[in-house]
């Protein structure tokens, strides 16, 4: 067994160490990643050969934590890892969104990687490591990579930027960012922030790189030490050099015309296919390679056209300019039942987003392995196939789905009002409806609309636009596109997402496809992001501008009240008896928590008398009884010395027999009943806490009648 390490010294005391050669040998590479008590194995192999007909890469990224790792059994009938989670999704899409540009385009074996979180230190976040995890074992292996890449997080945290800190100290960062990149360019970027400005995300992202060199360097030095600079040979494509020159001859002059049309997206794809369809007719009697080499190279065609139309005439397809934003319209409240709703169309792009208002319990439970607890906002976005015109069966939400989720979910979480501001759990959720580029952008806005319309107080509307960039073959000639169409999307270089308020940044997502984006380039793309941002602010303002007054009159209503903690288990009584009564009888729904050295109840109901009744009745059992106060109260018990009067939920005090007439009692009986209801004050409570009362004090003293 030979085994090698690797140390990488992040500057700041703490190292990240690779080791191969120890775990997973018949991997075609495997590496273990170790940062404190954190350890990630990933591993990762290649099929020899790619399958007839495939012009992609097969690649498939897979994260998952093993709950041993942090000492935990998971949760469910199962008690075993299962489906990975949303969280565990997301992180293979950071993963995946790396690599994928990093292969050879003429690369098409199937391609599995999977990376296992096998040991975690609570306080270090394992997908920052992931990246370089997946990586690494690409760099152990014999599998075309043009590599290596790496991933780091960058926080600014208390005014100062950090590679990788401590999730203890995410809390206080100003901005979180995902990159990854080569040791010369950046290819992704994904995070969040507080209203940051351009300039800073800028500066964020080249502090990140530089680490990132750091850590590709020490995977070029591994590669090295394991001898596995030579990669295997193959031959995944079939070519035809005639047949392309005949395609683009016959064809290229036809799709420029088309893609200057400005036609709508289905007619472009009509005119398109029928240019395709017409030259393959052309070609008589061939067999299935030469029919999937003319649909490959008349794709070739569409590819070049539409991208020189841009760089050349500044032309989109469409007929917007590289600025222009698609014309937007937008309505609140348009589905009446629900708590807030908003309808929101740019373009071929169309979002019904509704907002839900629920209660403590219905909050998200967390269960996984590093993550934990609950969660209190969610936002769902789905993309059936009819948002495009397609038959395509509903199988949930897939990686997509959640990560675009994800992306509008971090936008809108970052102008949510505090906790004690806000104490419903929210759900948002976007339903596409038509979709032509940037989906996850309408989503923001939408989402953006409809929680205004829901009352709920957001400190700043939030709008988002996806961006695009075309370049030539040099590099010398680029255009950088606001808000990109679908096709756009699919031929650029480019695909980069912003969402913020009109004071800065909250959220972005960058995806590259090429090598060599300029700190210019990037700069002026997120220029020209803040303009359309600020454009699209404005078309949302001519529908609503600031969120409702009060919520919806059929939206649920909480109260939020603090007791002091002794009186929790009072409010709960024996077995959770009190508060199930108060439940069953009031129609609310109560929660309570111990937060510090108070109780914090949560009084949840559809109707103000619901709530006020549970409110009295809570108020009732956690006050405490002043002297000098009058009560109605209950006669519980009857002693010779006198009665037991509860003058409030729990809560007795002797009525001496004294106390209850100016004149003399000899004896309690017929005086009271018990149950009967009585009027007393309280006088006095002695250092033991016990509640001394009077009635006599309540009563007119009889007038002494003088002796005649």
């Amino acid at each position: 067994m030979k085994v090698i390490n690797k140390v990488i010294d992040l500057g700041d005391g703490r190292t990240i160490e690779i080791e191969t050669g120890k775990l997973a040998k018949q991997a075609d590479g495997s590496v273990v990643v170790k940062m404190g008590d954190t350890m990630l194995l990933a591993t990762v192999v290649s099929s020899p050969e790619a399958k007839e007909g495939v012009d992609f890469l097969p690649l498939s990224v897979d994260y998952q934590e093993k709950y041993a790792a942090t000492g935990r059994i998971p949760g469910g009938f199962l008690r075993r890892e299962a489906r990975l989670s949303d969280y565990e999704v997301l992180i293979s899409r950071l993963v995946d969104r790396a690599l994928r540009p990093m292969f050879p385009e003429d690369y098409h074996a199937d391609t599995q990687v999977m990376i296992s979180l096998i040991s975690a230190d609570k306080d270090i976040m394992p997908d920052a490591l992931a990246g370089l995890a997946a990586s690494a074992a690409l760099a152990v292996s014999d599998i075309p990579f043009n590599g290596p890449i790496s991933e780091v997080r960058v926080a600014k945290i208390d005014g100062q930027l950090v590679i990788n800190p401590r999730l203890s100290e995410l809390e206080r960062a100003t901005l979180e960012f995902i990159v990854a990149g080569s040791e010369h360019d950046i290819n992704m970027v994904e995070g969040e922030s507080k209203e940051i400005q351009e300039a800073e995300l800028v500066e964020a992202i080249k502090f990140a790189h530089q680490a990132i060199k750091v850590q590709c360097l020490a995977q070029k030095e591994l590669t090295q030490e394991v001898g596995k600079t030579e990669k295997r040979t193959y031959s995944h494509e079939h070519s035809n050099e005639d047949l392309k020159k005949a395609i683009y001859a016959a064809t290229y002059d036809q799709v420029y015309a088309v893609a200057s049309s400005a036609s709508s997206k289905d007619g472009r794809a009509v005119k398109f296919k029928e240019v395709r369809d017409n030259f393959i007719a052309t070609l008589g009697e061939i067999d299935d390679i030469t029919k999937f080499l003319a649909k490959k190279y008349y794709h070739d065609v569409e590819y070049d056209a539409i991208r020189n139309l841009v760089l050349d005439e500044g032309k989109r397809l469409d007929g917007r300019k590289t600025t222009e934003i698609r014309p937007i319209w937008s309505e609140v409240s348009y589905l009446p039942a629900a708590h807030g709703s908003a309808v929101f169309t740019r373009g071929e792009t169309q979002s019904l987003t509704s907002v839900t208002l629920g209660a403590k319990t219905d909050e998200q439970m967390i269960d996984g392995a590093f993550i934990n607890g609950y969660n209190k906002f969610l936002l769902h976005y789905n993309f059936p196939g009819f948002s495009t015109g397609e038959v395509r069966p509903n199988r949930g939400a897939g990686r997509r789905e959640i990560g675009h989720g994800n992306l509008a979910m971090r936008s809108l979480k970052q102008v949510l009002p505090s906790d004690d501001e806000n104490p419903y759990t929210i759900r948002v959720v976007s339903d596409i409806l038509e979709s032509n580029g940037s989906s996850s952008m309408a989503t923001v806005c939408a989402g953006t609309l409809a929680l205004m319309d829901a009352g709920v107080k957001i400190k700043a509307p939030v709008s988002g636009i996806a961006m695009g960039l075309i370049t030539n073959e040099m590099g010398t000639k680029y255009a950088i596109l606001s808000d990109i169409l679908g096709d756009e999307d699919h031929l650029g270089d480019m695909d980069f997402k912003v969402t913020g308020t009109a004071n800065g940044i909250v959220a972005c997502q960058m995806d590259l496809k090429i090598n060599g984006l300029s700190w210019e380039v990037l700069t002026n793309a997120l220029d020209q992001a803040k303009q359309g941002r600020i454009h699209i602010l404005g078309e949302m303002a001519k529908t609503i501008t600031a969120p409702r007054e009060d919520y919806k009159p059929f939206a649920p209503r909480i109260i939020t009240l603090k007791i002091d903690k002794e009186f929790i288990g009072a409010v709960i009584g024996p077995g959770g008896k009190i508060i199930q009564e108060m439940q069953r009888e009031t129609g609310a729904t109560i929660n309570i928590e111990e937060v510090g050295n108070q109780g914090v109840v949560q009084v949840f109901a559809d109707h103000k008398d619901k709530i006020d009744a549970a409110v009295a009745r809570i108020r009732a059992i956690a006050a405490r009884p002043e002297v000098g106060e009058i009560y109605e109260g209950k006669v519980r018990s009857i002693m010779p010395f006198g009665a037991f009067v509860e003058i409030m939920p729990g809560k007795d005090g002797l009525l001496h027999i004294s106390e209850i007439d100016h004149k003399r009692l000899e004896t309690m009986d017929g005086v009271f009943e018990v149950g009967e209801m009585v009027k007393v004050k309280l006088i006095d409570v002695d250092k033991q806490g016990k509640l001394k009362l009077s009635r006599k004090v309540l009563i007119p003293k009889p007038e002494r009648q003088e002796n005649k």
